[in-house]
């Protein structure tokens, strides 16, 4: 009950302000779409940047980590296809979009924020780990397979340059690059350079948090309700599930083992609907996964915290 009150409820609080705020009207709409623009496309990939940049790749790159995070999220993206396909007869675009939802956890707004309250700042190098890769593998994985479903008989080309057009598209690929380059050349970054980035990185998750409560009261939780619950299973139980056993038969570390599980347990991150959205399928049920599942992740994750120790 600790960790819940500790750890788990001040984050939660936070997205509760703004999901009030926006409710009684007091903050709008176009408000929070400034900031979670600011905090998307400003706030978060200065955090990456710098985060990537300072990285100690030698210790927080932790094979036995990324193998047992990313082979959950990708037996997730599955799970979520082959589900919605065989179990609930929609069309394979929709499946490819209800996958992604399965796919891709919420690993920094809830992520960074949850694993700093349960372990510390130090503890994050583990959480970056797994974001330095996180939005590459989801979009390359979630693209490639909606391209090759849109364009089924067409050249690979074409499927080629619509991923690498998207990825080079998003700025969360692009900071985590730039950060990845500063770390491997050994550049050392101008103090007032870093100072300054220091400054938007402190508003960094607070922002996204009440921007997150805000964007959540836009959804609604309609569309097919047990399509919904089979991604909050998949999402919140079967990822960090798969994550924890194959750490536990690896032998990993636990001072990355714990924030690695803790991040496979995180919500779909609104980046579910964004995908879906994107291609037009699914939208209903990736909005209101993203509203489910982040307010029973209070519950899963608060659980997880328990396995753990």
């Amino acid at each position: 009950m600790q960790a819940l009150l500790d750890v788990i409820l001040p984050v939660f609080l936070v997205i509760g302000f703004g999901y009030v705020a926006v409710w009684r009207g007091f903050f709008p709409t176009s408000g929070v779409d400034a900031l979670m623009k600011f905090s998307q496309h400003f706030a978060i990939p200065c955090l990456l940047f710098s985060a990537i940049a300072n990285l100690d790749l030698s210790v927080s790159l932790n094979p036995g980590l990324l193998f047992s995070f990313y082979v959950g999220a990708t037996a997730g993206f599955f799970i979520g296809l082959l589900g919605a396909r065989i179990i609930f007869k929609r069309d394979w675009e929709d499946c490819v979009a209800i996958g992604f939802c399965c796919l891709f956890s919420n690993s920094v707004l809830l992520g960074l924020a949850i694993n700093e309250r349960a372990y510390g700042p130090e503890a994050l190098a583990g959480a970056y780990s797994i974001i330095a890769f996180h939005s590459p593998f989801c979009y390359g994985l979630g693209i490639t397979a909606m391209e090759i479903t849109r364009n089924r008989g067409q050249s690979p080309l074409v499927m080629v340059r619509s991923v690498a057009r998207a990825m080079f598209r998003n700025v969360l690929v692009l900071a985590i690059a730039a950060g990845f380059v500063v770390n491997l050349s050994g550049i050392t970054l101008p103090g007032v350079l870093t100072d300054g980035l220091d400054l938007v990185i402190r508003a960094a998750l607070p922002t996204a948090l009440f921007a997150l409560g805000g964007v959540l009261i836009q959804y609604r939780p309609e569309g097919d309700a047990r399509v919904i619950l089979m991604i909050c299973a998949v999402s919140l139980l079967i990822h960090p599930a798969i994550t924890w056993t194959l750490g536990t038969t690896l032998s990993v570390p636990r001072e990355v083992f714990n924030p690695g599980v803790l991040t496979a347990a995180m919500a779909p991150g609104v980046n579910g609907y964004i995908f879906a959205n994107m291609y037009g399928r699914a939208r209903r049920v990736a909005a209101s996964s993203v509203l489910v599942a982040t307010g029973a992740s209070v519950i899963t994750a608060w659980l997880w915290l328990m396995v753990l120790g």
